[in-house]
């Protein structure tokens, strides 16, 4: 049998983050969970992390194609938060962010991982960014790490 792990060490990595600007107070909660576990788990050198503010989540996808398409990155971390408001508003967005994200992993064979909150309210975003539910940056983070050393194994 034949098993690929990837471990979470890729200290030569270079990460881009791309955060949300919209609902800041929480996404900054985000960023910081993203940017200790870079640093901490994956051993990541501050030079090799690169965070872009974009001023909303339906800009996420944009930039990480950009990004991705550098080929300067080995992995890409998109931060953000959307709240079910009243209109269908967060149904487009959402669904257009998420599938537009995967996207780019799926054409570019760069990892875009997910941090993006999609929540019915500003407390379970509150809980999703550091408290009861954990960090989604973090775990954003750990995705980003485990796929970079996934298809370097796969590409051996």
């Amino acid at each position: 049998m034949n098993i690929i792990e990837g471990a979470f060490l890729t200290s030569n990595a270079y990460i881009a983050i791309v955060v949300s600007r919209f609902n800041y107070f929480i996404n900054e909660k985000l960023l910081s969970g993203a940017i200790e576990t870079l640093k901490r788990v994956g051993q990541v050198k501050d030079k090799n992390i690169t965070v872009i503010w974009v001023p909303g989540a339906y800009e996420l996808p944009l930039v990480a194609n950009m990004l991705a398409n550098s080929k300067n990155y080995n992995a890409i971390v998109a931060l953000g938060t959307i709240i079910r408001g009243s209109t269908s508003h967060f149904d487009l967005i959402s669904s257009e962010c998420i599938s537009s994200l995967s996207a780019v992993s799926i054409r570019t064979m760069i990892p875009v991982t997910c941090g993006v909150l999609t929540t019915e309210n500003v407390e379970q975003a509150i809980e999703r960014a550091g408290t009861k539910a954990g960090n989604k940056g973090t775990e954003a983070a750990l995705a980003a790490l485990e796929m970079i050393n996934v298809l370097k194994l796969l590409n051996e």
